[in-house]
């Protein structure tokens, strides 16, 4: 490969994100994959059936639904499927209650008893201003929001998520919010897991927390198939190990800063790479995949009808599981993220089998094998679910980095998730994506606006580097059969 104007290193969203808005930019892209298979954390495998699909690392995806990436690059048009369950999450407590959260606000408000007023006032003036909310805390986080009403509803949110939990009372009502901060992978109560709690909080009563149909890797595959179609070209199976390697006008790194040292060596100014060295990782997720007999044995059945369940009891041990892994310290009853996506996708069980994705938050670098632990804090809702349990595996913290370099000891989030580091990521600096060394950027989850799959820190990297690099201010559009085509791009004059 000689010449080509951009070269992507990492085929994770951000990678695919940026590859294809620089493609559809009429530029000549290549992208450098270490596996054998595009994706990332979208990557799925047949572990223990050939016939049912797992999903090695990501599995529900609300914001793929709501991204302005994703809305613009119009996944039903590319025919994947977001399919939606009618409860988006569900919080099971000790006694077979169960804090839900339906899709239908009203519902859900319903069902929370004394605390469903408090939760639709809330929510409902967040869903009212969705896409505004969603594009506020998922850009840059440097200019103002388009839609001015969102700061004034989200600050005294954000503020009494931190001091009283919302005002929230009922024990119910409590967990359920809870859960979803503890998304954030870190210390809770805190600014930017309060942030995040709204942000998923009302997506649930909006676009949803949906599941690909057939699997995360129809992401990947939707993206791969129209970086090609500009003119785009992977290649899986070598992992760049240096720079010097990459002979392209630009170089996009979907790496963590320790990813971006590895790779430039002393070429980085002494004290940019001091910065680098100073960014945190935060706690571990430790994976369990089982291949299971039936739908789980619920307590309460109600469980068994939500597209994800949170496993952490009442917001006091939620609270107290997520401090200990922000801590360093393992505990026997780790935070649990459940999915079983049968429940959502009836073809993803096959002769009376069907995949369980479930994630514990435990310590950066923990090496327990997670199935013991995942097994018992499912029990503890589902009695009897070690019986449907046919084949299982498990991959510690530690070895989650082996998998995927961008997780450090296990940290799926590419950088804990502080106040500092939810905008200053990976260094203090107006524009994040680019590093001191000519044409090179950032561009994954260790960027603004930081983990999930929204494809947004590729996107914003790669619309940085298209106005700097090239002279490209105006964006390209994303829609499907909208862009530069080889075709057109053969046709420019040099």
């Amino acid at each position: 490969m000689t010449g080509v104007d951009v070269a992507v290193v990492g085929s994770g969203p951000n990678g695919l994100a940026a590859a294809v808005t620089m493609a559809r930019a009429g530029l000549t892209v290549h992208v450098h994959e270490q596996a054998a298979a595009v994706g990332g954390g979208l990557r799925g495998e047949a572990l223990f059936d050939s016939r049912v699909w797992h999903d090695v690392c990501a599995a529900v995806h609300p914001m793929a639904a709501a991204s302005a990436f994703f809305r613009e690059f119009d996944l039903a048009a590319r025919g994947v499927r977001l399919l939606q369950p009618a409860i988006a999450y569900a919080h099971p407590l000790d006694g077979g209650e169960t804090a839900l959260a339906f899709r239908d606000l009203a519902e859900t408000c319903d069902r929370l008893g004394p605390d469903g007023r408090r939760w639709r006032g809330l929510m409902e003036p967040l869903v009212r201003h969705s896409t505004g909310v969603t594009d506020f805390l998922l850009s840059g986080q440097r200019s103002l929001p388009r839609d001015l009403a969102v700061p004034p509803l989200l600050g005294p949110r954000v503020l009494g998520h931190v001091l009283r939990g919302n005002g929230l009372r009922t024990r119910a009502a409590r967990a359920l919010l809870t859960g979803v901060a503890a998304h954030a992978v870190g210390r809770l109560p805190s600014l930017p897991a309060a942030a995040i709690a709204l942000l998923l909080g009302h997506l649930a009563h909006a676009s949803g927390w949906p599941l690909p149909q057939g699997g995360s890797g129809r992401l990947a595959e939707a993206m791969a198939d129209d970086l090609r179609a500009h003119g785009g070209t992977v290649h899986t199976g070598h992992r760049v190990t240096d720079l010097a390697e990459l002979d392209a006008r630009v170089i996009m790194l979907d790496t963590t800063p320790r990813g971006l040292l590895e790779l430039a060596g002393d070429r980085l100014p002494a004290r940019y790479r001091r910065a680098l060295e100073r960014f945190r990782y935060g706690p571990g997720a430790a994976k369990a995949d089982f291949l299971v007999s039936g739908p789980i044995p619920w307590a309460n059945p109600e469980t068994g009808l939500a597209g994800t369940v949170h496993l952490g009891g009442t917001r006091a041990e939620t609270l107290a599981a997520e401090n200990a892994a922000a801590r360093g310290e393992a505990t026997d009853e780790p935070f649990v993220l459940l999915v079983d996506p049968a429940v959502t996708d009836p073809g993803r069980e096959v002769g009376g089998r069907r995949p369980v994705w479930a994630y514990a938050h435990v310590p950066n670098g923990d090496t327990r094998d997670p199935v013991p632990l995942i097994t018992r804090r499912v029990e503890r809702y589902a009695p009897g679910f070690a019986d449907t349990v046919v084949a299982a595996r498990g991959v510690s913290a530690a070895d989650y980095e082996t998998y995927n370099p961008n997780y450090p000891g296990g940290d799926i989030g590419a950088g804990a998730i502080t106040l500092a580091q939810s905008v200053f990521r990976p260094v203090p600096a107006w524009n994040p994506y680019r590093t001191p060394l000519p044409g090179v950027y950032l561009c994954s989850a260790s960027t603004p606006p930081g983990p999930s799959v929204h494809g947004m820190c590729g996107h914003l990297a790669a619309r940085a580097a298209l106005r700097r690099e090239f002279h490209i201010t105006t964006a390209p559009s994303l829609g499907p059969g909208d862009g530069v085509t080889p075709t057109e791009k053969a046709g420019r004059a040099p």
